[in-house]
């Protein structure tokens, strides 16, 4: 039922289907083939099995920043060998160490052209060669897509977001059948659907 909908992320693990970007050797993003942590299955596919694997995956998730913050702190001690703090600036240039944050050794608020530099960086963009792409990420939802169409300018021809909130809204109905009207509040409440999210 879960692959008929497209559906992933908890909706597709409380029916026991193992399905986690995070940990797919094909769609792993980030570096979290780095990192140790483990994804967790139901069995029966019911509200509370959906509850369980929330809780599950709440403490996974500050396994993974503990094992994060020490594996930072751990290379800069040996760089340096003295304890420094982490700043957003440095933790962005360990994590995404590309060639406008190699540059960005400095504050470029400092200099004039540097400043310059940055705000045509960021108002005109680069050119995308024409094609299109798509990525996903495993959001606390599911399966959280983007499709970006490019015509070889600097800014998108179109771009579909996949929210997995709507793929969950399409299975309520057959996962409200048979059920009071008082256990809806309990079926959107662990389906997690955002309303909001829905209408993009």
């Amino acid at each position: 039922m879960c692959i008929n909908y497209g559906l992933t992320g908890v909706m597709a693990r409380c029916t026991g289907l193992k399905r986690d970007l995070r940990l797919d050797r094909l769609e792993t993003y980030a570096n979290y083939y780095h990192l140790n942590f483990r994804g967790f299955i139901g069995q029966k596919g019911d509200s509370y099995d959906r509850y369980l694997l929330r809780m599950n995956e709440m403490t996974e998730s500050l396994n993974i920043i503990n094992q994060v913050i020490y594996k930072l702190t751990k290379k800069k001690t040996l760089k340096k060998k003295s304890k420094t703090n982490l700043s957003p600036h440095k933790l962005l240039q360990h994590l995404a160490p590309d060639e406008f944050n190699k540059k960005k050794k400095k504050n470029s608020y400092n200099n004039m052209e540097q400043l310059i530099k940055h705000f045509k960086y960021w108002s005109e963009g680069f050119p995308v060669k024409e094609g299109y792409t798509y990525r996903a990420v495993e959001s606390p939802k599911g399966e959280f897509g983007v499709t970006l169409f490019a015509d070889g300018s600097n800014k998108p021809y179109k771009c579909k977001v996949r929210s997995p909130a709507y793929h969950h809204l399409q299975v309520l109905p057959k996962l409200a059948r048979g059920y009071f009207l008082a256990d809806l509040a309990t079926l959107i409440g662990t389906v997690d659907i955002v309303f909001g999210e829905i209408d993009r």
